[in-house]
């Protein structure tokens, strides 16, 4: 299995927005590719006044179901994160295998 982490940092004056955003529109986007088997929404303990960290986590079955994504969806739905939130966060992605 692959694990699909992406780590936002976002400004807290938009952060319930953003939250909201994320669970009602682009959470569902993604997994509505039919690509991903699971999800889930972490937010990372930690005190900054600037903004909030959030480690959102997709899970598919294999490398090539990932690279799918990559190919066909993710461009346009991360521009859409992008356009709705430009300015107001940083963020990073990483990819690991699942082993137990």
């Amino acid at each position: 299995m692959i694990l699909y982490n992406v780590t936002v940092k976002i400004l807290n004056e938009v952060k319930d927005d953003w939250l909201n955003w994320m669970k009602t529109v682009h959470i569902p986007d993604v997994m509505n590719t039919g690509l991903f088997v699971e999800n889930k929404i972490c937010r990372i303990i930690e005190e900054d006044p600037d903004g909030t960290t959030y480690a959102i986590q997709y899970f598919c079955k294999d490398m090539d179901t990932f690279i799918k994504y990559q190919n066909e969806h993710a461009k346009e739905l991360q521009k859409e994160h992008t356009q709705r939130y430009d300015g107001k966060y940083v963020a990073f992605r990483t990819l690991m295998e699942v082993i137990g």
